[in-house]
C-alpha cells in the first residue's frame, strides 16, 4: 500500500544522542521557566519534523511514533494533501468567525460528517475546537431537546478537562484532583470490562441499566454518553452486545444516546467509526482528534430534530469551525477514503495483536490484549494474578523512550500501554518498535 503520510523523512529509527539530547534539554529548561508546571510532557524531547511513522527531534534523533499525538495524525504528520489545502486557505483568509460571516468550508465539512457518520437519517452538524468542547455541546443540545438534566456516564470514562467534562471523566489523577467542585446531575454506572468483570455484553448492560433505573430514573435523564472503546480509561473494548443494549434502552426511554468517538473516529479502529463494528447508530456523535490532520477541530453530528432544537445563537464560538481547520478536515477525510486507511488500520491491529499473543505464551504479565484496528492496548499485570502492574508499565514506556520509541500509557490503574501509530507507518517500523517493547518487558 502506498501511503502519503508526510514529508520525505527517512523512515528509520536513529539515535545520535541519549534521550533527551542536549538541545532538547536546553529547550525543556526554557519550558520549565516559561510554561505552567501543570502542562506536563510524556517524553522530554523537542520535535522539529515528523512524517510517515517517525518524529525527528532537535538533536537529530529519529523516533518511531506509536502515539500519533494521541490518535490525531492518522493520515500522518504533514500529509501532503493537508499541507496543500491549509496553505491555499491561509492565502485566502484565516478567520471571519462563522457566526458573523459564514464560509463554504464549514458547510462542506458538516455535509461530509452528515454523510459519513452512522445512520441514514437526516442529520445536522455543528463544529467546535476540541473534543471536550464537542462533548460539552452534545450535552447542552441533549438537555435542550429533552428538557431534562441528568447525564449518565460510565466507569473508566474520559470525556475532557472542562468543568462539565471533568465531572464526566472517571479518573481523578491527573485530570480532576483539586479542580472541583464539578457540574451536578452527572451519574456514573458500571461499564463492560470483559477482562475484569467476566460478563457478556447483555449481562453488563443489564447491570448498568438496573443501576440507572433504581438510582437515577429514566425520566430524569437527558443523555447517556459512552466511548465505544474507552480511551484514557484503558482502551477497554466492551463485550459484544453491550452498546446495542444500551442504545435500545435509551431509545425506549427517550434518552439521547451519545457516542463519544473523539479518539475512536476516522478509520482508527478499522472502520470509519467504532460504532460501525456492531451497527450502532447513535442519536448524537462527537468527533475530533483524527478529523483534521493535526489542526484543532471537533464536531457534534446527529439527528436533525435534536440538533435543530437549540435556538439560534445557542451554539458556536469565536474560533469554532476555523476555515483553516475546515480546509484541513476536507483534505484529511479525502485521504482516509482515497488511501483506504480503515483497511490499513485493520492490518496494523492484526500485526500488534499477533505479536503480543505470541509473547503472551511465555509471559503471563501480559494480562490482556485488546482493542480494534490501530487502537490496540496491552494490559500488564503481576505474574500469576490480575493485579495491575503500574510500575512495570511505566518502566516499559521509559525503556522504549530511551530506545527511540514514543509509547503512551493509559488506564485507570496505570497499567496499560496503548498503541496508536499513524496509519502511514510502515510494517517494518511498526515491527521494530514492537520488538523494542518486548525487549523492555524482558528487561523488567
Amino acid at each position: 500500500m502506498t501511503l502519503t503520510g508526510g514529508p520525505s523523512l527517512p523512515q528509520e529509527r536513529k539515535l545520535v544522542t541519549s534521550i533527551p539530547g542536549p538541545k532538547s534539554q536546553e529547550i525543556l529548561a526554557r519550558k520549565n521557566a516559561a510554561v505552567a508546571a501543570g502542562v506536563g510532557v510524556a517524553l522530554p524531547v523537542s520535535i522539529v519534523a515528523a512524517g510517515g511513522g517517525v518524529m525527528v527531534d532537535v538533536d537529530g534523533n529519529s523516533l518511531i511514533d506509536l502515539g500519533s499525538g494521541i490518535a490525531v495524525t492518522g493520515v500522518g504528520n504533514s500529509a501532503p494533501a493537508v499541507v496543500e489545502a491549509v496553505t491555499a486557505q491561509v492565502q485566502q483568509f484565516t478567520h471571519t468567525c462563522f457566526t458573523v460571516t459564514p464560509y463554504e468550508g464549514y458547510i462542506a465539512v458538516a455535509e461530509k460528517l452528515n454523510e459519513l457518520t452512522p445512520g441514514d437519517h437526516e442529520k445536522r452538524s455543528a463544529l467546535f475546537n476540541s473534543g471536550a468542547e464537542a462533548v460539552e455541546n452534545a450535552i447542552k443540545i441533549a438537555r435542550h431537546f429533552t428538557k431534562k438534566n441528568g447525564v449518565v456516564v460510565f466507569d473508566h470514562a474520559y470525556h475532557g478537562r472542562t468543568n462539565l467534562t471533568m465531572g464526566m471523566t472517571a479518573k481523578n489523577m491527573p485530570y480532576k484532583d483539586g479542580f472541583g467542585p464539578f457540574a451536578p446531575e452527572v451519574y456514573r454506572v458500571p461499564t463492560s470490562y470483559p477482562y475484569r468483570d467476566g460478563l457478556t455484553g447483555a449481562e453488563a448492560a443489564q447491570v448498568a441499566i438496573t443501576q440507572i433505573e433504581k438510582q437515577v430514573g429514566a425520566d430524569n435523564l437527558a443523555a447517556m454518553i459512552i466511548e465505544p472503546i474507552q480511551g484514557e480509561g484503558g482502551f477497554i473494548a466492551p463485550a459484544e452486545g453491550f452498546l446495542p443494549a444500551l442504545q435500545a434502552w435509551a431509545t425506549a426511554n427517550k434518552v439521547v444516546f451519545i457516542l463519544d468517538e473523539v479518539q475512536t473516529g476516522f478509520a482508527r479502529t478499522g472502520n470509519r467509526f467504532a460504532a460501525d463494528h456492531e451497527g450502532v447508530v447513535p442519536d448524537l456523535i462527537t468527533t475530533a482528534k483524527g478529523i483534521a490532520g493535526g489542526l484543532p477541530l471537533s464536531a457534534v453530528t446527529g439527528r436533525a430534530e435534536i440538533m435543530d432544537s437549540a435556538h439560534a445563537g445557542g451554539l458556536g464560538g469565536t474560533y469554532t469551525g476555523s476555515p483553516i481547520s475546515c480546509a484541513a478536515a476536507l483534505a484529511t477525510i479525502d485521504t482516509y477514503e482515497k488511501e483506504n486507511l480503515a483497511a490499513r488500520a485493520g492490518e496494523i491491529g492484526a500485526i500488534i495483536a499477533d505479536f503480543f499473543a505470541e509473547l503472551q505464551k511465555s509471559d503471563d504479565r501480559i494480562g490482556d490484549i485488546r482493542g480494534r484496528g490501530a487502537m490496540m492496548a496491552v494490559e500488564f499485570v503481576e505474574s500469576g494474578s490480575k493485579n495491575p502492574a503500574a510500575a512495570l508499565t511505566s518502566a516499559i514506556a521509559k525503556h522504549a523512550a530511551n530506545e527511540g520509541v514514543i509509547l503512551l500509557t493509559c488506564g485507570t490503574y496505570g497499567n496499560v500501554v496503548r498503541f496508536l501509530p499513524p496509519l502511514s507507518i510502515s510494517d517494518e517500523l511498526l515491527r521494530e518498535a514492537l520488538q523494542i517493547v518486548a525487549d523492555a518487558l524482558a528487561a523488567n
